[in-house]
This record gives structure tokens, C-alpha cells and sequence, in this order.
């Protein structure tokens, strides 16, 4: 019976002779090898015999991969595992089924010769022994020295956590880099929330790249404490940032064919003509606000979630909140605190999972037991990228099978309050909802209990028929008097971004930048089996999408920092396209 050890000899054997198909012969026939930049210099997942077989036949050989090792005790059938290329180093995940890979990662890590200057690599801090530049010099330059004729390689659109995370580890790469951002300080963004958000994911799963909360960090993070740390991270990384800067608009350079970047710092116009150009603008475009008949009419005041200040100042208000996924259940439940009666409009189903389940279900990776077990953060994130989608699917669908019995008394609650759960159109819980559209969903820190007991009163299966001067007329005839309405309506896609920053046709050339093709309604096909144009090449040449919560923007900025740096350094790295 072979195991890992042995299974690599195998494998490492197959894939020096360039042999595709004798390679495929160590997968099962619906093997998956899931492979970021080692081989094929993008991300991407490939399925099945024949499909395996092209992309080694392709790729094994010029790639120089060999050197195969692994920790994994004699015996095991799965574990970690380590490589090299000829450009670089890499580590991954292997899993077992008998004699043949059920699933494989191989994950590039760093590039030969332009390692991370990392612990027995880093930096004297002596910036020059003549003592006539200084630190304050040098950092003076990361944000200064930036113009028309001294552009950045890499200019980044947005100072959040993606794009404070890229910037990271461009900065560990020596990649020139600059990051402008809209707001006065960094972490405004999430300053300008209303008071009562909190993350919704623990703190385990949440860390920064090489800098990581601190022992005592609460589990949950206050928005505004969040704000402040990405301020804080952005000084400890000592990252080159505009803020206060508005781009008003892109181009190409007919000349160069670099992109033209016109900026608006401070209120002073200024042009950059960066080599590639980040989209770090969030998850999702523009806020959709709908547009109802009679809403010219209404009194009171009416607005989309993300204009929403907060509920003080609205005691015995009677506010009407449109949508019923996290914004709407957070808004609501900061309404209830402050004395305000809120009524929820759920258009459609939504996917409800309590916080202490969630906890659960990342425990096994994300947990401070894992942590103190061994699992690191950095091995966490090996462990979450080897599980393809396809197999999430599966995984994903049998533990909320299990989910729905074991907390059926909760939901059962929700349901008599007359509110709408899914899990999901195929079983399969949040993470697959997570990203096939990124809405649909609820982490539910407290206001699921308001629901159910009726201090946030929810109207399902409706729909708004109009507005009137005082409330809205409902699909079945009743009205819903209102003294102020919050559109939670959600936002569209950030190909919006583009279309307004460069122009509509590169827009549509390049498509969404959300889902892998999963076939469901929001996330339609071709299977794509990976996150669609986020943090690999696009059909747009020099253009990038950062995007996803924090645990994405850590573990993804890796990757994009790498392909970033083996452009800068002018490396061979076509990625590769299935014929």
C-alpha cells in the first residue's frame, strides 16, 4: 500500500519523464490537483484524467518541479507536502484513496533568489552608514517620490484590508508599490460603518499577513478597533499610501501601452502610468438601491444600508428595512438597542447560521485549540486552499445536513416568527454562498433571538408594491407605515468599477469577479472551479482584482505578490490555458 512518501516518489518520477498520462495514473479518475502558480502561473483546478494529464504534459517538465517531500508520519495517507521548481519553492496538501490522489495542492511559496527578508533575513536597519539618509528618508519616499515620471510598477486602488495586504507583501518583495485610497485615514472605511458592526468571523481566521493580532484580541473585532488596526498596520509594514486620493479615471497609454491613472490628491491633479493597475475596491461595486413606484412621495427619510449612521436619535421611530441578509440584521438589531421599532421585508429566503456554529465549523483550522495544537495560521490556509470546490460542495453539503438536525429547534423558532431559512439551493451552507455570490446569508450575533421573539418584526413572501408619503403598500395589500426606509439591497458587481474607471467594453471583456460557476442563480455557468478574475491574470493584460474578507485577503495576497514580483523580475511565467 503506498503512502505519501511514497506515492511522491511516484509522482515526482512521472512528472521529470513529462509522462501526462502516466501522472493522471496516480489520480483517481475524478482526482482533483488544485495548483496555484507552480506549475501553470495561475490558479486553477484541474479535474479529471484527461484534464490532468494535459496540464502535466504541458507543464512538468519545463517547470524543473522535483525535490518532493514530506512530514507526513510512514504510513499516512495525507499531509503536507514540499517541492521546488526552477523558479521556486512550494508546499501543498495530498490526500490519499488507497494508491491513487483524491485531491492534491501545490502551492508556490517563494521565488529562488528573491526571497522574503524574513528572520534570518532581515533587513541590519542600517540605512546608510554615511548617517546622511536616514529611516525618516526612506519612508518619506515610499509615500513621495511618485510622479508621471517616476511611476510605481504596481499602483493599488484601495487602502483596505486586500489592498493593505497586497501591499504587504509587495512591500516583503521589493516590488515598487503604491496604494491610494479615497478616504482621509486608513481604516475610515470601516470607521464610517454604523457603531454597533462587528466582524463576524472569529479572530483566528482574520489575521494580516506577518503581523497577527495580539494574544488578548477579542474574538469578534468592534469596526472601529478594526479601523484602527489596519492604521496601525499600515505604519508597522511601512507601506507607501495616498489617502485623501479620488482616481477619477483610467487609460491606456497609446504610447507605452501602461496605464494612464489620473488621480485627485488633496484636490491637486496628479498622473501616475503604472505597469499594472490593482482593483482593491471591496468585494462588490456600487450600492442597488431599487426603484420603486411612488418613492418621490415618501416624507420620511430613505436611504441604502451604507448610508446608515447608526440608530441613536430614532427611539419610537418605526423604520422599515428592505432585505434580510447581514446588513439588515445588524441594522436592525442597532435599532432595537436604541428604541426603535423595526421592520424587516425578506424578499427572499436566507441562509441563518448561528455564531457559536460558526465557530465550530472553522474550529478545525481556525480555532485557538488548532493554533495551540500546531496548526499555524500559515498551515491553516494550506489546509483551507487543498479542499477544491468541488469537494467543498460535497463537504460543505453533509455537514449542514447535520447543521439542520442538530439546531432544529432554532430554526423552527425563526420559521414560526414567520421568517424564511435556506440553506443554501443545493445544501451546501454559507461558505458555498460565500462565494458563488457573496449574499443570502446571516451570521447571527444576536438578532436572530430579535426575530424570533418578536422585537424585529419581519413580512416574507411580499413584495413592494409602492411607496406612498407615509409607508409602503405590500404585495398582498397591506401597508407598512414607515418614518424611514433603509434600502439593505446589497451592491453590484465590481466590473462597475471598471466600467466607470476605464471604460464599459473592458468591463464586459472581462466579466464578473465573483463566483466559479457553480450553476446557481447569481453564479451562473461555465464551471470554472476557481473564484472568477480574482487574484490571477484577467483577460485584461496588467489588470488585477483584490477582493474578499480578511482571511482571502491574507492567504490570496500571497499569490498575486508573487505574480506581481516574477513580472517585476521579468521571469518566465506564461500562465497556463487549457487547449
Amino acid at each position: 500500500m503506498l503512502d505519501v512518501h511514497g506515492w511522491l516518489e511516484k509522482f515526482g518520477a512521472a512528472l521529470a519523464a513529462g509522462d501526462g498520462a502516466a501522472v493522471a495514473g496516480l489520480f483517481l479518475p475524478d482526482g482533483l490537483w488544485r495548483d496555484y502558480l507552480a506549475l501553470g502561473w495561475t490558479l486553477a483546478t484541474h479535474e479529471g484524467t484527461a484534464a490532468i494529464t494535459a496540464f502535466a504534459s504541458a507543464r512538468a517538465q519545463d517547470s524543473g518541479i522535483g525535490g518532493f517531500a514530506s512530514d507526513a508520519a510512514t504510513g499516512a495517507s495525507e499531509g503536507f507536502i514540499s517541492f521546488e521548481t526552477a523558479l521556486g519553492r512550494g508546499e501543498g496538501y495530498v490526500r490519499l484513496v488507497g494508491e491513487q490522489c483524491f485531491t492534491l495542492l501545490t502551492a508556490l511559496k517563494e521565488l529562488k533568489g528573491f526571497e522574503e527578508p524574513l528572520r534570518g533575513r532581515r533587513h541590519s536597519g542600517v540605512v546608510d552608514e554615511t548617517g546622511q539618509r536616514t529611516w525618516e528618508d526612506v519612508r518619506h519616499d515610499d509615500v513621495e517620490q511618485w510622479n508621471e515620471s517616476n511611476p510605481p510598477y504596481v499602483l493599488v486602488i484601495g487602502a483596505g484590508q486586500g489592498g493593505l495586504a497586497l501591499g504587504a507583501r509587495l512591500k516583503m518583495l521589493g516590488v515598487p508599490c503604491l496604494l491610494v485610497d479615497k478616504y482621509p485615514r486608513v481604516g475610515d472605511q470601516w470607521r464610517s460603518r454604523y457603531k454597533s458592526l462587528l466582524l463576524h468571523d472569529p479572530v483566528w481566521y482574520d489575521h494580516m499577513p506577518y503581523v497577527p493580532f495580539p494574544d488578548h484580541w477579542p474574538v469578534y473585532t468592534p469596526k472601529q478597533k478594526m479601523g484602527d488596526w489596519l492604521e496601525y498596520y499600515a505604519g508597522i509594514m511601512e507601506l507607501g499610501i495616498w489617502t485623501s486620493t479620488e482616481c477619477k479615471g483610467i487609460s491606456r497609454d497609446p504610447a507605452t501601452g501602461k496605464w494612464r491613472v489620473e488621480l485627485l490628491r488633496d484636490g491637486k491633479p496628479v498622473t501616475l502610468v503604472p505597469e499594472h493597475l490593482v482593483m482593491a475596491v471591496g468585494n462588490a461595486g456600487f450600492a442597488v438601491t431599487p426603484e420603486l413606484p411612488g418613492q418621490e412621495s415618501f416624507k420620511g427619510h430613505q436611504f441604502h444600508s451604507s448610508e446608515h449612521p447608526g440608530g441613536e436619535g430614532l427611539e419610537g421611530q418605526r423604520v422599515v428595512v428592505v432585505g434580510a441578509n447581514n446588513s439588515a440584521h445588524d441594522i436592525c438589531a442597532d435599532l432595537v438597542s436604541h428604541g426603535a421599532e423595526p421592520v424587516m421585508i425578506q424578499r427572499s429566503s436566507t441562509l441563518i447560521v448561528r455564531q457559536s456554529n460558526m465557530e465550530t465549523l472553522l474550529a478545525g483550522a481556525y480555532s485557538q485549540q488548532a493554533f495551540d495544537s500546531g496548526l499555524v495560521t500559515d498551515k491553516a490556509d494550506l489546509i483551507s486552499a487543498s479542499v477544491p470546490l468541488r469537494l467543498a460542495e460535497k463537504v460543505n453539503r453533509a455537514t449542514w445536513d447535520a447543521l439542520q438536525v442538530s439546531e432544529a429547534p432554532f430554526y423552527q423558532r425563526l420559521t414560526d416568527a414567520g421568517f424564511q431559512v435556506d440553506f443554501g439551493p443545493d445544501g451546501t451552507g454559507i461558505a458555498m454562498k460565500f462565494q458563488r455570490t457573496s449574499s443570502g446569508y446571516y451570521v447571527d450575533v444576536g438578532a436572530s433571538e430579535m426575530v424570533a421573539d418578536g422585537r424585529i418584526k419581519v413580512r416574507s413572501g411580499v413584495t413592494i408594491e409602492r411607496i406612498d408619503e407615509d409607508g409602503l403598500v405590500l404585495s398582498d395589500g397591506s401597508h407598512e407605515r414607515a418614518d424611514r426606509i433603509i434600502y439593505a439591497t446589497g451592491f453590484g458587481d465590481m466590473k462597475q468599477w471598471v466600467a466607470r474607471l476605464i471604460n464599459p467594453e473592458v468591463a464586459e471583456r472581462i466579466g464578473k469577479t465573483w463566483g466559479y460557476g457553480s450553476g446557481f442563480p447569481g453564479d451562473e455557468g461555465p464551471w470554472e472551479g476557481e473564484m472568477k478574475n480574482l487574484w490571477k491574470p484577467t483577460p485584461e493584460p496588467g489588470l488585477w482584482f483584490m477582493a474578499g474578507n480578511l482571511a482571502m485577503a491574507r492567504s490570496y495576497s500571497q499569490y498575486l505578490g508573487l505574480q506581481l514580483k516574477a513580472r517585476y523580475e521579468e521571469l518566465p511565467v506564461e500562465p497556463y490555458v487549457p487547449a
